[in-house]
């Protein structure tokens, strides 16, 4: 299901005049991380990222930071581990944020779509959840 909301919203996203687009699995809370294949703390964040989209009210999104294209996004997203969707494009100018300038960056999302915390650095399943709680899940 998560794939599909992702597509939609691929499908959803195309030229727009400047229009904000909203992110995929609106009513959830939304994780989107930044990484890059080259990012060694971004390795070791993947695994904890992969657990937390297992949670059901929260869905986990990527965003390449190198901006690849397929086939190699699909190969880099192999050989890092990534269990989670990818976003077709950089959500931040939507969100009214500008692209991070540090790897890794984690954004929150609230279910209402506000962006209520940006997080510099790797992060484990443990301090987001605990995160998130502090946020009201």
């Amino acid at each position: 299901m998560k794939q599909l909301l992702v597509l939609v919203f691929f499908l959803t996203t195309g030229c727009d005049g400047g229009q904000r687009q909203s992110l995929p699995a609106e009513g959830q809370w939304r994780l989107v991380n930044y990484w890059a294949l080259w990012c060694t703390p971004c390795r070791e964040e993947i695994p904890e990222l992969n657990l937390v989209n297992n949670a059901p009210d929260i869905t986990v999104f990527g965003v390449n930071y190198d901006d690849q294209k397929e086939p190699a996004l699909s190969q880099q997203r192999s050989e890092m581990g990534i269990l989670f969707a990818n976003l077709p494009q950089d959500p931040a100018a939507s969100l009214g944020i500008s692209r991070p300038n540090v790897l890794p960056t984690t954004l929150i999302i609230n279910p209402e779509g506000t962006l209520v915390a940006t997080l510099k650095g790797p992060q484990t399943a443990q301090s987001l959840n605990q995160l998130l709680v502090e946020l009201g899940r």
